[in-house]
């Protein structure tokens, strides 16, 4: 089978753009804004933003005078870094974007020093000074949210783009699409890793540049740029993404355009940008770029050498190997990087390890007669502490699995449910009662709304997604329940609670109204019970001696008499039931009251 031919997708990506009346309608929200600014108050250093209803989209545009913010990144302190660390506590909304740890046991992936990241102070206190009167959007599939702006305008933009991707779950909803005029970079080589991971975050932000424009280009050190942009000249535009092409293309095709040069002026040519973008397609009748394409000239190459002569870079043999051999080769690594972003099976074979590891210990529990949960929870000798390090191993794989999905178009974040959902619930029913055992054994309550990772969660909404309602348990399921987990991950945290219920009650110095609760929340947990065993979706462990089960059993017998009868109690009074259930042979309904 032949090899993958690569190409450049940046030309039909531009001309993707263009073609949508959204990019002009973005450029017209800033021009609305300006004039009205002009009208009305004149230059300031302020940050202006306004909100425009449109039929199919909602624009919220941000605007800086031109003068203002060619002065703001040139002057000194204009290029200074804030470290998100500096702000967490008083400012949080960036957190979720700082660098997650590395693997601790994956010697390739240590984790940074530093998990902070930076942004550029002077965009940063802008978009600080306006946070508080922004609007606040709901999540909405009916309609798109555009945000736009210009210069440091743009970047207070790409900003508040920044502060909403944590709300929306891309395999569901449609994420904001950022749209910036003239704006200079915004942070440091952590926030572009922390965006550029996730391919529906980085491509939510088109940054347009024009060759006149010094202001995209002044904050280049200690600065690395993310999401697309598109270069524009007179001669026509193209896109990139690869960051450190973008980095060289920001020299390269800048005009020279004198430091006198009126800020305003610039601005305007945005919009003369646009307008001829819309008249016609994007590198067509730019220049006679053939002549630098022969035959024998890859499909990548030939689309590079046709980006580049679009915006006035290739006009010579000579340059090829500066220009274009340097794009060809950051295009190679972002088409590699992009193929080796999310595959959902790429790791499951190593972490298998971890798994059969983990049901070995899972067979030993049992043999001793106390339950792996019990076991675990007690922690009585070295291999208990062994299965720490295999769960903090596939928890920080299943947790970076969901995280990816999550984060992923829903085309892409659905591969997740065919090809390594099995894997994801057996993970979750095998790992997450050793959570709830560390959770109790630290004194702690209420561990499914207080203490549950939210990965375990998205995890059991995806296998419901994708499961067909069951019309009870049939004979494989029967015969197989001593060797299976128990379906629900969580069944161990109800049965904590129901202990802890049980102590309520015993308790003298409980108060009617908490004994009350506790009676009512006892009644549940024997119904939740029954209605698992029913449906044979409960390891028969559960009837191990020393397993908390049994103890709550014990318990809540103490507390409600040898005359008290419920369908769940009747059975437990039977111990002939407990083997029974375990070689799948107890029919139910049972004729219990």
């Amino acid at each position: 089978m032949g090899k993958t031919q690569l190409y450049s997708s940046g030309l039909e990506l531009a001309n993707f753009v263009v073609t949508l009346d959204i990019f002009h309608d973005a450029w017209t929200a800033i021009w609305s804004l300006y004039t009205e600014i002009s009208q009305n108050e004149g230059p300031s250093s302020f940050v202006r933003f306004k909100v425009y209803e449109l039929p199919n989209y909602t624009i919220i545009a941000f605007f800086t005078w031109p003068s203002s913010s060619k002065d703001s990144v040139q002057g000194g302190g204009g290029g200074n870094l804030v470290s998100s660390s500096t702000f967490k506590g008083s400012f949080p909304l960036f957190d979720f974007l700082c660098p997650r740890p590395k693997d601790p046991d994956n010697q390739k992936n240590k984790p940074k020093d530093d998990p902070s990241f930076s942004i550029n102070e002077t965009a940063f206190q802008l978009f600080k000074s306006i946070f508080g009167v922004l609007p606040k959007f709901e999540i909405d599939n009916s309609k798109q949210l555009i945000i736009t702006g210009n210069s440091l305008g743009g970047s207070v933009a790409t900003l508040f783009t920044l502060s909403l991707l944590e709300k929306f779950n891309f395999s569901k909803n449609k994420g904001p699409l950022c749209i910036t005029f003239g704006s200079p970079l915004i942070g440091d080589e952590n926030l572009q890793e922390a965006i550029s991971k996730y391919a529906a975050w980085n491509s939510r932000f088109l940054h347009v540049v024009s060759d006149q424009d010094v202001v995209p280009r002044v904050l280049i050190n200690g600065y690395q740029p993310f999401g697309t942009f598109l270069f524009c000249s007179k001669l026509g535009c193209s896109c990139f993404e690869d960051h450190q092409t973008i980095l060289e293309l920001l020299t390269a095709t800048n005009s020279g355009t004198p430091e006198n040069e009126d800020p305003n002026k610039v601005f305007e040519s945005y919009g003369t940008f646009v307008k001829d973008l819309n008249r016609k397609v994007i590198c067509k009748d730019t220049t006679d770029h053939e002549s630098l394409i022969d035959w024998t000239t890859t499909p990548l190459r030939a689309g590079i050498i046709t980006q580049l002569a679009a915006i006035g870079l290739v006009q010579s043999q000579q340059q090829e190997n500066i220009v274009i051999t340097k794009t060809e080769q950051g295009v190679k690594k972002m088409a590699f990087l992009n193929q080796q972003a999310f595959d959902p099976t790429r790791g499951l074979n190593d972490i298998k390890v971890y798994m059969a590891y983990l049901e070995q210990y899972k067979k030993v529990s049992k043999d001793e007669r106390v339950g792996y949960y019990d076991r675990y929870k007690n922690k009585l000798d070295t291999s208990d502490i062994k299965v720490e390090e295999h769960m903090r191993r596939l928890t920080y794989y299943w947790e970076d699995m969901v995280d990816q999905a999550e984060k992923r178009p829903q085309t892409v974040g659905a591969s997740l449910r065919t090809r390594s959902l099995f894997g994801g619930t057996n993970y979750r029913r095998m790992i997450e009662p050793l959570d709830i055992a560390d959770y109790y054994k630290a004194g702690k309550q209420d561990y499914i709304n207080q203490g549950r990772s939210k990965h375990y969660i998205i995890l059991e909404q995806l296998l419901k997604e994708t499961e067909k309602p069951s019309s009870g348990p049939n004979k494989l399921k029967k015969q197989n329940v001593a060797s299976s987990l128990t379906e629900d991950s969580c069944f161990w945290a109800h049965v904590e609670e129901a202990r802890i219920s049980c102590q309520l009650l015993s308790s003298g110095e409980s108060s009617d109204e908490k004994k009350d609760s506790a009676k009512k929340e006892l009644i549940e947990f024997e119904k939740y019970v029954f209605d698992l065993m029913k449906n044979y979706a409960v390891s028969s462990e559960i009837f191990l001696p020393g397993s908390s089960f049994m103890k709550w059993w014990g318990e809540y017998r103490e507390i409600t008499g040898a005359s008290y009868s419920s369908r769940l109690t009747n059975l437990l009074k039977n111990e002939n039931n407990y083997e029974a259930y375990a070689n799948g042979s107890l029919e139910f309904p049972l004729n219990f009251v």
